[in-house]
């Protein structure tokens, strides 16, 4: 069984510094193969994990269809007969595998860049059954999404077990991450659990903070300190997934999703 743990929150909270250090945490500490997906179009995510990225999932996207679009106008076939009569599944399903880069626990595979003009409900239906099949092969499916929740289920169809979302340590973040939550009950994809985490948090989560996040619809799971380590490794580039185990961050991470597991 694969268990689906995503994170969400508006931008510039940290959830991909989040996602690499749960990723981090699972690569360590729990057995069984580990898929990264970002689904962020910035595409930062193999930063974090120290992997390379070539392509991404948007790119093979647009250049399927933009194979398509060549072959009608040249008068192939209709609706997306790809040149040599290649099945446009078939054509997904290689490249985004070969798109995937992979660590030595872990792979990723990046969304990237949004859609265009025109219609994507086709290949993004098959986009979502090529990842969707993928994913069946992993343990752990970690998948880090852009601000808010509405795209997630245009990314996949999986159930997810343990949604994590983000906030920075203000009232304005935390009221951005009630309406995630909240938003959560409109997807197309059931979500089992819902988690506050705080980031970012310099020194000790003041009352007023505490009990405004108390009153929130998702439970606080715990806190991340701000810190300087991590700061160093974001201003020289190096993946954060080399924090040493005794970070503050790492373990803050750590408890949090050693909690969530077991329970």
């Amino acid at each position: 069984m694969t268990t689906t743990i995503a994170l969400a929150g508006k931008g510039g909270v940290g959830k991909t510094t989040v996602a690499g250090m749960i990723i981090k945490y699972l690569a360590q500490n729990q057995t069984g193969s580990i898929l990264a997906i970002d689904a962020d179009p910035s595409s930062n995510l193999n930063m974090v994990l120290g992997l390379d990225l070539e392509w991404t999932v948007g790119d093979i996207r647009e250049d399927m269809l933009e194979q398509v679009k060549s072959s009608l106008n040249s008068g192939g076939a209709a609706m997306g007969t790809l040149p040599g009569g290649v099945n446009k599944r078939d054509y997904l399903e290689y490249h985004v595998r070969s798109s995937l880069a992979e660590g030595s626990r872990f792979d990723l595979i990046a969304m990237g860049r949004g859609e265009g003009q025109g219609c994507y409900c086709a290949v993004n239906h098959n986009l979502r059954e090529v990842i969707d099949s993928m994913s069946r092969h992993y343990a752990y499916v970690v998948i880090d999404n852009e601000a808010g929740m509405e795209h997630l289920s245009r990314r996949t169809t999986r159930d997810v077990q343990h949604l994590l979302i983000v906030s920075d340590p203000t009232q304005r973040g935390l009221v951005a991450a009630q309406r995630i939550a909240d938003l959560r009950k409109e997807l197309d994809i059931r979500v089992e659990n819902a988690y506050l985490i705080i980031n970012r948090l310099p020194g000790e989560l003041p009352a007023e903070l505490g009990q405004f996040a108390a009153k929130l619809d998702v439970p606080l799971l715990g806190t991340i300190p701000a810190d300087a380590e991590l700061a160093a490794f974001e201003f020289s580039g190096r993946p954060l997934v080399d924090l040493g185990d005794d970070s503050q961050v790492y373990q803050s991470v750590a408890n949090m999703i050693s909690k969530v597991l077991k329970e």
